[in-house]
């Protein structure tokens, strides 16, 4: 057995799984149909061999295969016990544990005075009309999902992400009118003056 922890998307398979054995085919169909892609990478190559994966750890087993007319036969997979004991114990680490993440945005924000006042406004103007687009697909679907009468436990992921998404966009537009208005203010800071090094110069750091 395996000690490596379920990754997301191993998470998400036997999620599927909790429901139903069903191929991969299916699942790839369902994780679409439910927004899986927003909380984990789903490609179809990473899926199969996700699948292989958890097989090969044994959550996951062989329960059936089905032919549908000339279409290549497909592998139908139920999960195991050791899949389900597994799968509890990463859900309650998942839920419970607080781990230290890295958003990339972070990194954006550090280096905001080098950038300068021009390029980092710009760069934020851009940072919310993209916000502001994804606040507004988000509501659509949270619209469907209360109109087609989802249950909510089903869609907290979903609703944590729509909501961390209009915090970032209420943020992000409160830093640019207090940059924009001076409360936060550049340092304007001279960039210091680059020189290449030549190989003069490093021919003699050598013999120095």
């Amino acid at each position: 057995m395996a000690s490596a922890k379920l990754t997301p998307l191993g998470i998400a398979v036997l999620e599927l799984l909790h429901e139903k054995p069903m191929h991969p085919y299916e699942m790839a169909q369902l994780m679409r149909e439910r927004f899986v892609d927003t909380r984990v990478n789903v490609k179809a190559g990473s899926l199969y061999h996700t699948v292989e994966r958890l097989q090969r750890n044994g959550f996951i087993e062989v329960v059936d295969t089905q032919r549908d007319g000339r279409r290549p036969e497909r592998t139908v997979y139920g999960m195991t016990q050791a899949g389900l004991d597994e799968f509890n114990q990463r859900g309650r680490e998942l839920l419970g544990d607080v781990t230290k993440e890295y958003p990339a945005y972070l990194s954006g924000l550090a280096v905001i005075d080098e950038l300068g006042r021009e390029a980092s406004l710009l760069e934020l103007d851009h940072r919310v009309t993209r916000l502001r687009a994804g606040v507004a697909a988000d509501q659509a679907v949270l619209d469907h999902l209360a109109a087609d009468g989802t249950p909510e436990i089903y869609w907290l992921d979903w609703r944590y992400q729509c909501d961390h998404r209009k915090f970032e966009l209420e943020w992000t537009e409160r830093l640019i009118d207090d940059l924009e208005s001076g409360r936060i203010p550049f340092q304007d800071c001279e960039q210091p003056q680059l020189t290449l090094i030549t190989r003069e110069d490093d021919d003699e750091r050598q013999t120095s």
